[in-house]
C-alpha cells in the first residue's frame, strides 16, 4: 500500500508538472460546478450578450445589451437587433448578489449597440468595445452607398469602442477602429464599415492590446483579422490575417496570449458544421495557422486560471442547449484530449449562450452568459464553478 501510494504519488506529480508546461497530456484538471445564480432580469427587457471583468477595487462588473422586450408593445418577439439597445452594466462584491439598477455605459446616438466586450487593462484603464446599426427610413435606402449590410430593416454601422479610466463611473468615446482592407461593406454613412467583432480582447505581456476583428470579404462570408493597438486603444494597427476560407466563414473571437508568448484565437465558425477552430500565431500575430477543435461551440472565450492552465467557455446551441466548458494546458495544446464540460443544459432554446469568465480566488470562477429557460424572458445568467488540479 505505501508503495502504491509513492507511486500515484509521482504519477499525479508528473501529470500535474506536464499540464502546467503545456504539454500535450490529458489532465485530471476537473469542474465542479457550485451554483447557478442570476445576475440580471427584467421581463421588460430583452437582455442579452454579457462580458465580465474584475476591477481593481475587487468589485465585478457585467457589461450587457439591453433592449425593450417588443413583446410588450404587442409584436410578435425580438431579435438581436434594435435602434434602442444599450449597453449597460451591474455590478457585485462576490458574484453571487448583483445591483438591481443598470449604469450605462453607452447610448449610441445613431442606432442600437450591440454586444458590449470588456477588457481591464493592468493600469485600470476599461475599454469596452461594441457595434451599431441604424434604421434608415425607406426613402433613404436608394441613396445608400453599395452594397451595405442589412438586417431586420437595420443598416450596419460597424464597430466603435469607449473608455473609462474611473472604474466605469464615467465614459470617454467614441473611438474608431480602421476598417480592414478587404471589407466590402460601407455604413449608413457612405464609409467603410469600421472594424468590429463579439469577443474578449487581450492586453499582452508587452503591453499590446490584441483584437482577433471580422471583416466581410465577399457575399454572406466574413473573416477574422488581427488588430494591435500601442496606446491602449487609441489608435490601431492591422497585423494580419487570422482564418480565411473559401467556403467557411469566421467570425464571433477571442484572443489569447499563452505565457511562451503564441497567440491564440478562439474562433466561431459558419458553413463549417458549427465546429470551433483554434488559430495559432507563433511570430507574434503577423502570420496564423488554423483547423477544427472537433467540437461545435458558439462562441468561445478563453481566461487564464492562477496556475496557468486556460478555461475554455462556450455556448451550446444543439439540444440539450446549454453552456460547456474545457480545461485546457498553459500553451493550449492539448485540446484534442480534453474533457468537455456540462455546466448547463437547461436552456429553453438556441437563443442563448456567448459565455465569459472570470476568476474569483485561486480556484473559483464565475462564468457569465446570457440564457432562457422554457424559451421564456432573456437574461443574464451565472454559474460559480471549482476549478480542482
Amino acid at each position: 500500500m505505501v508503495l502504491l501510494s509513492f507511486n500515484l504519488y509521482y504519477v499525479r506529480l508528473f501529470w500535474t508538472i506536464g499540464c502546467a508546461v503545456g504539454l500535450a497530456i490529458p489532465c485530471f484538471s476537473q469542474i465542479k460546478k457550485i451554483k447557478d445564480v442570476v445576475v440580471y432580469s427584467d421581463t421588460a427587457f430583452y437582455s442579452t450578450f454579457p462580458s465580465v471583468v474584475k476591477l481593481k477595487n475587487g468589485e465585478l462588473m457585467v457589461a450587457f445589451r439591453r433592449a425593450p422586450n417588443r413583446k410588450i408593445f404587442g409584436e410578435k418577439g425580438n431579435n438581436h437587433v434594435d435602434h434602442n439597445s444599450y449597453l449597460v452594466a451591474v455590478k457585485s462584491k462576490n458574484g453571487e448578489n448583483w445591483t438591481d439598477n443598470v449604469d450605462l455605459i453607452y447610448a449610441h446616438p445613431f442606432g442600437g449597440s450591440q454586444d458590449p466586450c470588456l477588457l481591464h487593462l493592468k493600469d485600470g484603464t476599461l475599454i469596452c468595445t461594441s457595434y451599431g446599426w441604424q434604421a434608415v427610413r425607406q426613402e433613404g435606402i436608394p441613396n445608400l452607398k453599395q452594397p451595405y449590410f442589412e438586417s431586420g430593416g437595420y443598416v450596419f454601422l460597424g464597430g466603435y469602442l469607449v473608455r473609462s479610466g474611473d472604474g466605469g463611473k464615467s465614459w470617454q468615446g467614441p473611438y474608431y477602429p480602421p476598417h480592414i482592407e478587404s471589407e466590402r461593406h460601407f455604413n449608413a454613412y457612405g464609409q467603410k464599415v469600421p472594424a468590429y467583432n463579439r469577443g474578449a480582447l487581450y492586453e499582452a505581456k508587452d503591453g499590446r492590446i490584441l483584437w482577433i476583428v471580422a471583416a466581410t470579404d465577399s457575399v454572406k462570408k466574413t473573416s477574422n483579422y488581427l488588430l494591435i493597438s500601442k496606446d491602449k486603444g487609441f489608435t490601431w494597427e492591422y497585423s494580419g490575417v487570422v482564418a480565411k476560407d473559401a467556403k467557411a466563414s469566421f467570425n464571433e473571437a477571442s484572443v489569447y496570449e499563452t505565457p511562451k508568448g503564441d497567440i491564440i484565437g478562439f474562433l466561431r465558425t459558419a458553413n463549417y458544421d458549427d465546429y470551433a477552430v483554434i488559430a495559432r500565431s507563433k511570430d507574434g500575430g503577423k502570420t496564423f495557422s488554423w483547423e477544427s477543435m472537433g467540437f461545435q461551440g458558439h462562441p468561445l472565450t478563453a481566461t487564464r486560471l492562477p496556475d496557468d492552465r486556460v478555461l475554455l467557455v462556450y455556448g451550446y446551441r444543439h439540444k440539450p442547449y446549454g453552456i460547456r466548458a474545457r480545461i485546457l494546458n498553459a500553451e493550449c495544446t492539448d485540446w484534442k484530449t480534453t474533457k468537455e464540460f456540462i455546466l448547463r443544459d437547461d436552456g429553453g432554446s438556441t437563443d442563448i449562450g456567448y459565455p465569459w469568465s472570470v476568476v474569483l480566488s485561486n480556484n473559483k470562477v464565475l462564468v457569465v452568459y446570457y440564457f432562457n429557460k422554457d424559451n421564456g424572458v432573456r437574461h443574464i445568467a451565472g454559474t460559480i464553478v471549482e476549478i480542482q488540479p
